[in-house]
């Protein structure tokens, strides 16, 4: 369920009470506001319905003098509502709001400090783990490694034909990646790279296994965010692996393997080429795409393009794969 509390003036009244009357939420009620708001208005609506009612609202409030939506979450209400659900929000998929997912996605997709130190820690935990050959050391570098959250902001930029935010993520995952890759290098000339370990051997073995996982993945990752099963995030992370396939590159750069160092980039390639793919898959299947028409337009062009390059670069990624096989 979500809570939405709309904040208007005084003449959108009538137009407000109908658009949420029309939606059959849960529960609603008017109130009278002494602040720069004339009216207020609270309801209380099933998930399934709430980005219809959201998509109204602002229809209607668009053009006014001053309003403002908000949207939260409810853990609990009492008495209790039964979750049946009939009509039109039957054949619903169960969505996060495109408000939610792009604040959710915006904000963890952010260049900032935090990003940059937990991207240099876990390079640091990662490069130790494949040296090592520790694969439970390589798990908890998967799984604070930052860069999972810019690929899946780039994603769904394109969906919702954002070109701002496809470019400010897309800058996010390189400086990300950059950094990782520096940090490992730099590293690999402070240790005795041991070109033997398992598990850097593994990031340069390159089959159909990969490019399966690499889709699942990237599925699992766009259907956790837009579906909020937040608990599965862990599992994804560890699924998708990005960080270890570029640690493992510039280790064995370092140490002048560079076929194995080539190989273990073709592997990162495909991973994120995969997940991208997948996850605007995913984005379309799940409806999130902008609300005016004209947006619409707008982003159907945008995914269009960004499924067309990443499909290229996956045929030529696979040509590459191919030709080491024969």
């Amino acid at each position: 369920m979500r809570l939405i509390q709309a904040y208007f003036q005084d003449s959108s009244e009538k137009a407000v009470i109908a658009v949420v009357a029309e939606a059959e939420p849960i529960d609603w009620s008017v109130d009278t506001m002494s602040g720069r708001f004339g009216k207020s208005i609270e309801i209380l609506i099933d998930d399934t319905i709430s980005q219809n009612l959201l998509d109204k609202l602002q229809n209607v409030l668009t053009g006014s003098d001053d309003w403002r939506v908000v949207v939260l979450p409810v853990e609990a209400t009492l008495p209790r509502i039964e979750e049946t659900v009939t009509g039109p929000a039957e054949k619903s998929l169960k969505t996060a709001n495109r408000e939610e997912l792009f604040q959710t996605i915006q904000k963890e997709s952010t260049c900032n400090t935090d990003f940059i130190v937990l991207t240099v820690l876990s390079t640091i935990v990662a490069a130790i783990g494949l040296n090592s050959d520790s694969v439970a050391i390589v798990i908890a570098a998967m799984v604070i490694a930052p860069l999972l959250s810019p690929i899946l902001a780039f994603t769904l930029g394109a969906a919702l034909g954002d070109f701002s935010l496809m470019v400010r993520s897309a800058k996010t995952a390189l400086i990300g990646f950059a950094i990782g890759f520096v940090t490992a290098f730099g590293l690999a000339h402070f240790m005795e790279v041991n070109i033997a370990s398992g598990e850097m051997l593994d990031r340069t073995v390159l089959g159909w296994p990969v490019v399966a996982l690499a889709l699942a993945s990237g599925a699992a990752a766009a259907l956790t965010v837009t579906s909020r099963l937040s608990s599965a995030l862990v599992g994804v992370m560890v699924a998708i692996a990005l960080l270890p396939p570029s640690v493992a590159a510039a280790m064995f750069l370092a140490s002048g393997n560079l076929q194995e160092s080539l190989n273990a980039i073709v592997m990162l390639g495909l991973n994120i080429t995969c997940t991208i793919l997948s996850a605007q898959i995913i984005f379309l299947w799940k409806g999130v795409r902008p609300q005016s028409w004209l947006e619409r337009q707008t982003a159907e062009r945008s995914s269009r393009i960004n499924l067309l390059v990443w499909a290229v670069l996956l045929f030529a990624l696979f040509g590459y794969m191919i030709s080491l096989s024969t």
